[in-house]
């Protein structure tokens, strides 16, 4: 058990299984035992309190499971989690989506070529710094491009001291300085579009044919995508890697403190704004309007920086009436069942 991470210090009860959550499907769960893997399904309880899908168990929560039969479970409760990798559910739903729990490092994957985009990186960075969870960037399919130079300082303007990795999967270019910084029992989320190599990546680390690859197209450099769910994998090196599907949308759920580590040059220059409640529009003495004004602060970088704050104050805006809704929802049922009770006591009179 001790080789899928640090164990909880979680006392386990009699007839109680301690276990790590590898993959999650529609209705069930593998999870790892200390007697191997079960297949394992939600208590009553745990579809019954639930008031948000955040609440159920995720790849890389630790759980306390009973034993049905061989071989399958029952999860019980989900311990508490050290890191929480979110975002704001794919659509129009206004939903928190766990991506995964209790995760170490986050690679953000982008490759060169028609994927590259910093503002997008902006994105990945504030969700990463939000979840607790330290952040390597990893650009790949740099073979096929020349001017590898150029775009890595334009990813100079915006990282701030965030190591990245410019790689080539397929001839290992780059790969054992990232191999590097990985340490066994560290569990690993991958994050990027789809097509941008992170199946070929985790083959590269694994030193194995883990994972399909799909083919590069031709006409948008980009690969097709292949994995299906997220995944808990051991590789034979130690590491702990979480492969997700490639997301479309990386819509931010929260994220004030990562916003925060993301735009720390803002955050700096509004510091030095005459006043304390500048909101850097044309109030005098606005450094913030200072720096883009010499060009000092790019106005990409700050409409990137509004962007992603007004959408996180909208997220928060719905989420406090997704949960009155939620718990509007779960007194009803608690009511009804309630009388269900009664009415049958009387029945039996």
């Amino acid at each position: 058990m001790n080789e899928w991470g640090k164990l909880p210090t979680d006392e386990v009860g009699t007839n109680e299984q301690l276990g790590h959550v590898t993959a999650v499907f529609q209705k069930q769960y593998r999870v790892m035992t200390a007697d191997g893997e079960t297949l394992s399904e939600l208590s009553g309880k745990m579809r019954f309190e639930a008031l948000t899908k955040a609440e159920l168990p995720a790849v890389g929560d630790w759980v306390i499971q009973s034993e049905r039969e061989v071989g399958k479970g029952r999860i019980e409760r989900i311990l508490p989690r050290t890191s929480q990798f979110s975002r704001k559910a794919a659509g129009t739903e206004i939903e928190e989506q766990i991506i995964c729990a209790n995760v170490d490092v986050a690679l953000l994957v982008m490759a060169f070529g028609h994927d590259f985009n910093v503002r997008r990186l902006e994105r990945y960075l504030t969700v990463a710094w939000e979840a607790g969870v330290k952040p390597l960037i990893v650009l790949t399919k740099k073979s096929l491009i020349d001017n590898v130079d150029d775009l890595l300082s334009e990813i100079d303007e915006i990282v701030f001291g965030t190591p990245y990795f410019a790689v080539d999967s397929l001839t290992g270019e780059g790969l054992d300085a990232l191999k590097d910084v990985l340490q066994p029992r560290e569990t690993i989320v991958l994050v990027g579009s789809s097509g941008v190599g992170k199946s070929t990546l985790v083959n590269a680390l694994a030193g194995e044919q883990l994972m399909e690859t799909g083919g590069v197209r031709e006409d948008d450099e980009r690969g097709r995508h292949t994995t299906t769910h997220r995944e808990l994998k051991r590789l034979t090196n130690g590491l702990l890697l979480v492969d997700t599907p490639g997301m479309r949308e990386l819509g931010l759920w929260d994220g004030s403190e990562g916003l925060a580590s993301t735009f720390s040059d803002i955050e700096m220059l509004a510091k030095s704004c005459r006043f304390r409640d500048c909101q850097h529009g044309g109030e005098p003495g606005c450094a913030v309007q200072a720096a883009l004004a010499n060009e000092s602060l790019s106005h990409e970088r700050w409409e990137s920086f509004l962007k992603l704050k007004r959408e996180m104050a909208y997220a928060e805006r719905k989420q406090n009436v997704a949960l009155q809704a939620a718990e509007k929802e779960k007194w009803k049922k608690i009511h009804k069942q309630a009388q269900a009770r009664t009415k049958l006591k009387y029945q039996k009179r």
